[in-house]
């Protein structure tokens, strides 16, 4: 009798997404970055509904207007206007969607190929290994920043080929990171079962290894988008990304440096936005490996 006690108040065992939460949440920094970049995308997605102005229209009668509660300020122009008399607020938030789309495309387009790529070499090893971790190599052996600006000279200064530059760069990170995890799956009794059945070669790759490689590339992946988010911001900054009147946080920082000591405003708000949305991302992938990784757990 006390055998059918005990097995009627035991615990139910926790799915596979309430054992992440309940590790994510434990972190207070991680859930704090979730809720921001939660907040980010929501104002992204909307806008069109959100912004008072459009990121474009100039007011003629309104330049460099203070924020609303400096003396001079208007409930017109929250955040202030910059040297053209354009809303900064407006364009912070349409800067959000542009970065998230940004980072979106380059956190894809890296991980696509460098998985890709650190699967081949981890799993074929010899010379196919020796050649893709040796140009990783190279790729790494340049300063990342200087790699993309090098990148963006060739192709040309744009929104678009500075994103291609800066997946570029992000490559080899996701290469070596990729090889380490297959190599240390490809030895697991799970694989060599797999393989004595008679599981060819793209089966084995990606379908049994590469499934359980995932939680460090995910990470990965959320830190590899505040990265892209600073390139971009930088290559911005030196007009080799966004062009005006793109509403981008880098170029709007670009933009402004000329009125620094008597507009603090027109700085100070992006410069913050890139700050706080980096660091929201860095937090969330704090979490993702205490929640992810084995080893952190308690």
């Amino acid at each position: 009798m006390s055998e059918q006690n005990q097995t009627q108040i035991a615990p139910k065992p926790k799915t596979p997404l309430q054992e992440f939460w309940f590790y994510f949440r434990q972190n207070k920094g991680a859930v704090a970055g979730l809720l921001y970049i939660f907040v980010i995308i929501i104002f992204a997605l909307f806008a069109e509904v959100i912004a008072p102005h459009s990121p474009i229209e100039q007011f003629q009668n309104a330049f460099l207007k203070p924020p609303v509660w400096q003396s001079g300020g208007s409930w017109q122009f929250i955040l202030g206007t910059d040297d053209v008399g354009r809303d900064i607020f407006t364009r912070l938030i349409y800067g959000a969607r542009l970065s998230l789309i940004i980072g979106t495309m380059v956190v894809t387009l890296s991980l696509g190929i460098g998985v890709l790529l650190g699967l081949i070499a981890g799993y074929a090893r010899g010379l196919t290994d020796t050649v893709i971790m040796r140009v990783a190599d190279i790729m790494l052996a340049v300063p990342s920043l200087l790699f993309a600006i090098a990148i963006v000279a060739i192709l040309g200064p744009s929104l678009v080929n500075a994103s291609v530059a800066i997946a570029i760069v992000s490559i080899p990170h996701f290469i070596r990171l990729t090889r380490a995890s297959v190599i240390a799956e490809s030895g697991r009794d799970y694989v060599t079962s797999s393989r004595v059945v008679g599981a060819g070669a793209l089966r084995l790759m990606f379908l049994t290894i590469l499934p359980n490689c995932m939680a460090p590339l995910i990470i990965q992946a959320t830190l590899g988008f505040s990265s892209a988010l600073l390139d971009m911001a930088a290559l911005g900054f030196l007009g080799m990304g966004a062009q005006p009147p793109t509403p981008e946080w880098g170029s709007m920082l670009a933009n402004a440096r000329q009125y620094v000591t008597r507009a603090w405003w027109v700085v100070t708000f992006p410069g913050l936005m890139i700050l706080t949305t980096v660091l929201a991302f860095n937090l969330m992938g704090d979490g993702l490996r205490d929640a992810l990784d084995p080893k952190m757990k308690r």
